[in-house]
């Protein structure tokens, strides 16, 4: 790419190791199924299938976390914004970016996870993950942000500036996300609660009705609460987002 690209072009990686809990846990989950697996062998009456499945998952967990660590990454150019996955990647023209906005994650994050996040915007109020332009990989991701916006801004055909038809865009399909987040938490509780109806039905001598209670109803409980809350908060005036640090 040929002129001068104004100190635009940038690379950003992992720079930070994961926490040892988080390596220690799926460390523990594939070595369990391990053990498992050869317990299986040895007794006829365990199914084989069981350790292998937990296998599979703890070695495709393994295999994500490699590939988070090596391949994924954010490259931005004077062309616009590349945003590489674990597995897939994704780019936009300057001109389809209306914004990147730095943000507090999620509630519940803890320690475990970077508590500012780094989200582009397009002109459709859609927002995209722009890995590792977190505080978990540098000092001050909002003064990175601000000098990355501020470099963009003459290879683009559009100002900076919010526009309201945007913003309300933005606005409602957050309040979307929260409700299916909302129905998902609600089916996780709705799983819980199977699971102590299928302990006392087994106690009594009832018949179980393992998918019914196990897939169906927490599949439902989740269709509907989050079509509930989704039409509720959708319709509501749009909430501002999180502010910036």
């Amino acid at each position: 790419m040929g002129g001068d690209t104004g100190g635009i072009e940038r690379v950003y990686r992992r720079r930070r190791r994961l926490p040892w809990q988080y390596l220690g846990a799926v460390a523990v989950v594939f070595f369990n199924a391990l053990l498992q697996n050869a317990r299986a062998s040895d007794d006829p009456g365990l199914p084989r299938w069981g350790p292998w499945l937990i296998g599979l998952l703890a070695m495709a967990t393994l295999v994500r976390v490699l590939l988070e660590q090596f391949r994924a990454h954010t490259r931005v150019t004077a062309s616009g914004v590349t945003a590489q996955g674990s597995l897939r990647s994704r780019s936009w023209a300057w001109h389809e970016v209306y914004d990147i906005r730095v943000e507090q994650a999620p509630r519940g994050t803890g320690k475990l996870g970077p508590q500012w996040l780094t989200h582009l915007y397009d002109l459709e109020g859609r927002r995209f993950l722009l890995r590792h332009l977190d505080d978990w990989q540098l000092a001050d991701p909002y003064a990175e942000v601000s000098d990355l916006c501020l470099a963009a801004a003459p290879h683009r055909s559009l100002t900076w500036q919010r526009q309201p038809h945007v913003e309300e865009l933005i606005l409602r399909r957050a309040a979307r996300r929260r409700a299916w987040t909302w129905a998902a938490y609600g089916a996780l509780i709705t799983f819980f609660v199977m699971v102590v109806l299928d302990i006392g039905m087994v106690a009594t001598g009832r018949p179980e009705h393992v998918f019914l209670l196990f897939v169906c109803v927490p599949l439902a409980a989740f269709g509907v609460l989050g079509t509930v809350l989704d039409r509720y908060w959708t319709s509501r005036p749009p909430r501002s987002l999180p502010q910036q640090p």
